[in-house]
């Protein structure tokens, strides 16, 4: 089965750079990636590729060489899933905030709105490519929508997880470390559909490094990695605030741990917690699933990870408070960093969020700066959580454009995201504008002790 058009259903920040690169690294291939979203859309389709709405070091590069050549952009959905052979699905699958499973299953509402589409649009044969991170058993949910359409169409569902990490997506797509395509592998369509896949990834991934299982095991594995890095995190949080009890450097201990082969020194950085679109839910979800099956130590074991998270966000914020004597009620707090981590726009499930929440209801005054995240983003993530009225998030909340205008006059200074731009501020002009005594707080491990306390701050870093 040879692939001459691909459909992918959601511009986001799976769908666009994965498409982007496939566009580029098949240029034989047709690729049009569709949302209702007519401004991403336009954005994506700006003469200027810098304006394109997703930020990751070298994506605007890809997507100008394959726009217009082979990679398009677009809102008319039917059109596009009418001309695939092959369709990915990259919508969003938030946590349910209503109804059973409420704050823990992934609602699947964008994906079955999905499948009902393809099924009333298509009158030829579609590989179906589940692109967004689902629960366990979705593909059997898509296949008994769309093979009940009438149209007498043959649907191959297949799982194609994504292993991005945002800020070094690009990297992650050229050079992955795996590539897992999970179909129906007991069926000679099922296999077809599975080497049609293969085919297209094998354009520049190495075949050994293409897995193919069945459907459950790609969804499963997709949960569990996220679980496990998370886990990871947790774990030398965890371990950060024994160490600032102690007198330990949770750093010295993380180096010191991960130099056992066992173990590994990836995901061993301490910091205020983690953020982005997968960690949390994909365990919420992974949570969910465990207590449907009665399975309560499994479900119990990992809701840990996240309870660890919130309280790492909160001890940071709670340390503020107290570090500057118990009140911080009409103090000027300066956040430098929204997004959830450095290299990219994305911000949600950011620390920053809610510290600053914490900080607000402690009647702070907060001042933001990010390089890459907009005023508007930040004040519809603090809407979001309803803790306060829209008015008030604007009076209380300023979003600036220089980091200087940011820290000045304000009584501390929080270290939210790593920018690497953030290590090379100049720290001594920073100091001489800031109230005294000027607090700094590092909750990223960025910055060194020695020259912040040399130039007069009193410093606080997580795990020491």
């Amino acid at each position: 089965m040879k692939i001459k058009n691909i459909c992918c259903i959601g511009a986001g920040y799976v769908g666009g750079p994965t498409m982007a690169v496939i566009a580029q690294k098949c240029p034989e291939i047709n690729v049009t990636v569709v949302d209702i979203n007519e401004n991403r859309i336009a954005a994506w389709n700006d003469q200027d590729v810098e304006n394109i709405p997703i930020y990751e070091p070298g994506l605007s590069k890809i997507v100008e060489e394959a726009k217009d050549r082979n990679l398009f952009f677009s809102t008319d959905v039917d059109a596009a899933i009418d001309k695939a052979d092959m369709i990915f699905i990259s919508v969003n699958t938030p946590t349910k905030t209503y109804g059973i499973g409420k704050g823990m299953a992934a609602d699947l509402k964008y994906i079955e709105l999905c499948a009902r589409q393809i099924a009333r649009v298509s009158t030829t044969d579609k590989i179906v490519v589940e692109k967004s991170t689902l629960p366990v058993r979705t593909a059997e949910a898509l296949k008994n929508i769309l093979d009940n359409t009438g149209n007498g169409v043959n649907f191959q569902i297949l799982s194609n997880p994504e292993f991005l990490a945002e800020g070094t997506a690009v990297d992650d797509l050229l050079n992955p470390d795996r590539v897992l395509i999970g179909g129906d592998i007991d069926t000679d369509k099922g296999r077809d559909a599975v080497q049609a896949l293969v085919d297209v990834y094998s354009h520049w991934v190495e075949r050994d490094n293409i897995l193919t299982t069945n459907v459950w095991s790609s969804e499963l594995s997709k949960l569990t990695a996220n679980a496990f890095l998370a886990q990871r995190v947790s774990s030398i949080n965890a371990m950060s605030e024994l160490c600032e009890k102690t007198g330990a450097d949770v750093n010295e201990v993380a180096k010191a741990v991960g130099m056992d082969s066992r173990i590994g020194s990836k995901f061993l950085k301490s910091s205020v917690g983690f953020g982005g679109s997968c960690f949390q839910k994909d365990i919420l979800n992974l949570v969910y699933i465990a207590k449907s099956f009665g399975l309560n130590e499994v479900a119990d074991y990992w809701e840990q990870v996240i309870i660890m998270n919130d309280h790492q966000k909160r001890r940071f914020a709670s340390n503020i408070v107290k570090t500057l004597f118990n009140t911080v009620s009409g103090k000027k707090i300066a956040l430098l960093g929204w997004a959830f981590k450095k290299d990219t726009n994305d911000t949600r499930e950011s620390a920053a969020i809610y510290v600053a929440d914490y900080l607000l209801n402690e009647q702070a005054e907060i001042v933001v700066y990010d390089p890459k995240v907009k005023k508007e983003q930040v004040y519809a993530d603090l809407d979001y959580l309803n803790s306060r009225s829209e008015k008030e998030n604007r009076q209380r909340v300023s979003v600036v454009n220089d980091p200087y205008t940011c820290t000045k006059d304000s009584h501390a200074v929080a270290v939210m995201t790593e920018w690497d731009e953030f290590k090379e501020l100049d720290w001594k002009k920073i100091y001489n504008e800031m109230l005294k005594p000027a607090f700094l707080f590092d909750g990223r491990r960025l910055l060194e002790r020695d020259t912040k306390e040399e130039i007069g701050f009193e410093f606080y870093a997580i795990g020491s």
